[in-house]
């Protein structure tokens, strides 16, 4: 099954030009659990913010460079063909903004945090209240210096 998985604010917004403008660990924990032995998909950008591949997962990374990566990824230059084959097993899509336009089509499940607040981001999920239906919701009170976050997943709606 094709899912995506990210971190929104109230206005869709993923990051600012220069990262992810909250942290929130209980999100990071939640995103570890959700995607942990499957395979993940990443743009390119996405991919230059990881050290390391994440653990017991096949990290695909969405490129048209040419470059080579580092080891434990691999290059992906047909994003189409990887999602519409068989894969025998979930793969996540993690980001970022263009490679969630691109792939939402192709998407059976979101799995999404909802920061409460505007972060006056630069980069946006795209619409989907649409295209899915809310199926949980559960909330997360602020703490000190965090601000109060929904855990959600949404399926796409058949009609």
């Amino acid at each position: 099954m094709i899912r995506a998985i990210a971190a929104i604010d109230s206005r869709l917004g993923l990051a600012t030009d220069t990262g992810i403008p909250w942290h929130v660990p209980a999100d990071v924990e939640h995103f570890r659990c959700t995607i942990a032995s499957s395979a993940v998909l990443m743009g390119y950008g996405t991919y230059r913010e990881f050290v390391n591949p994440l653990p017991d997962s096949t990290n695909y990374v969405a490129t048209r460079r040419g470059s080579v990566l580092r080891d434990g990824f691999v290059a992906v230059d047909d994003v189409d063909s990887l999602l519409t084959d068989e894969l025998g097993g979930d793969l996540w899509v993690i980001g970022g903004a263009v490679l969630y336009a691109s792939t939402l089509p192709l998407v059976h499940q979101l799995a999404l945090t909802r920061v409460d607040g505007d972060f006056d981001c630069t980069k946006f999920f795209p619409p989907f209240e649409g295209m899915f239906g809310l199926v949980t919701d559960q909330a997360v009170p602020p703490s000190e210096g965090v601000p109060a976050i929904r855990f959600q997943t949404w399926q796409r709606s058949s009609g």
